[in-house]
């Protein structure tokens, strides 16, 4: 049993965050923002504002940290606290009722890259990164997808050649959250393209900001530049940051893919309170719409799929975090997600009708246009829906595998056979 209570850590927690945050006041009625609401799955923002609020999310970060909230289950030997899942739910409760940065800028960093050193690294480099991770002193990218390879992920084909105690990289990686914010990058590469195509990886810890590193943005339709392109030329990274075995890169890879569509799956939106039902009903309220029956019963719905998926979330999370192995079955948190944000833009398109196309500044509009340009890339993020249904249906229900494809064989003469056949 852990020495501090429960109740004893919430007051401390409680007692920290009087100390360094501002009380959210008490909301007697859903007020969303001040004029300026906006509504995005994914960054609108231009990257000197993102490089501002991740420096602020970094000084918040190394604030808790030092105050003993930065890694409340995590290993003390790297400045955790070693406690159960319940404390971390526990401080972040109490958190929600403070105003304080916005953490998106280490989802990656913590929900997915952290993980995986954790569970891969040698010590030495687990002493180098897992603190200054969650203390908010790094920020870490994922290096996964190529032009070429990307829910095929196996058949990625950035090299890295041996050189006595280092590897060479080279190649292109694509879609590349928060690169241009990381320090570092959790990355597979093909070490062996004469083993099958899922043998023949290897993944590292490198250094983001390396000689031969050339990181490119890419806009989105939401106005945004969150992604990018990440070239390299001839990078070196020690042996040392070698994540599992030579040629083992894809069970690492599949750590840090489960881990990412827990954390994906967990965000749920409900981080940015769009699936509040107070939001909801004071939208129906400010259309005229709170006693039009269908779209109270579809607001209903959304809110009841929200939190359902939020609580089978949470399930999987405790699970990991008590130190089973993230499963297949987060999977269905990321199709979960995808399906309650398709279902959420319909709604509010039913409900502001033309309003949707524009920000006019009207009270409950929220700027969704963000909302709607954004959610067809949740669709391919993280794997995409249809990766996704062919895991949980093959590696959850145990069902058939979809027949191959004989690549051998001219696609003109498949169509003859199946039009005998």
């Amino acid at each position: 049993m852990p020495e501090t209570t429960i109740e004893e850590f919430t007051d401390e927690a409680r007692t920290f965050l009087d100390a360094h945050a501002e009380r959210r006041p008490p909301a007697t009625e859903f007020v969303w923002g001040q004029g300026s609401d906006e509504v995005s799955v994914f960054d609108e923002r231009d990257r000197d504002s993102e490089a501002r609020d991740a420096e602020e999310a970094k000084a918040w970060r190394r604030l808790r940290f030092d105050h003993g909230f930065g890694w409340i289950g995590g290993p003390e030997k790297f400045g955790g606290r070693d406690l159960p899942a319940a404390y971390e739910r526990a401080y972040q409760s109490v958190e929600q009722g403070y105003v304080t940065p916005n953490m998106g800028v280490f989802t990656i960093s913590l929900g997915m890259v952290a993980p995986t050193i954790l569970a891969h690294a040698i010590p030495e480099v687990q002493d180098l990164y897992l603190r200054d991770l969650y203390r908010g002193d790094r920020v870490a990218c994922q290096l996964f997808s190529e032009p070429g390879a990307g829910s095929d992920l196996a058949s990625l084909q950035t090299k890295a050649v041996r050189d006595g105690d280092e590897w060479v990289l080279t190649g292109q990686k694509v879609w590349t959250s928060s690169a241009h914010l990381s320090e570092i990058g959790e990355i597979v590469c093909r070490t062996d393209p004469e083993q099958p195509k899922h043998r023949g990886l290897t993944a590292f810890v490198m250094d983001m900001r390396a000689p031969g590193v050339e990181i490119r943005p890419l806009r989105q339709m939401t106005g945004g530049a969150s992604f990018n392109e990440v070239f390299l030329d001839e990078v070196r990274v020690p042996d040392t940051h070698r994540l599992g075995e030579v040629n083992g890169g894809w069970t690492v890879a599949l750590t840090t893919l489960m881990n990412e569509r827990a954390s994906i799956g967990a965000g749920g939106g409900g981080g940015s309170g769009m699936f509040s039902p107070r939001r909801l009903h004071a939208m129906l309220e400010h259309f005229g719409l709170a006693d039009d029956p269908v779209v109270r019963d579809q607001a209903a719905r959304i809110y009841c799929d929200f939190t359902v998926a939020k609580w089978n979330n949470q399930r999987a999370l405790d699970k990991i975090k008590a130190g089973g192995l993230p499963g297949p079955e987060l999977s269905t948190a990321k199709l979960a997600l995808t399906n309650n944000l398709k279902a959420y833009s319909e709604w509010v398109a039913s409900v502001l009708g033309p309003r949707i196309l524009a920000d006019t500044g009207e009270w409950g509009t929220f700027a969704f246009s963000k909302l709607l340009t954004g959610i067809p890339g949740m669709r391919v993020a993280g794997g995409t829906d249809e990766i996704m249904k062919n895991i949980v249906a093959e590696r959850v229900l145990g069902l058939p595998k979809d027949p191959g494809i004989d690549s051998t064989t001219p696609f003109k003469d498949l169509l003859v056979n199946s039009e005998r056949g």
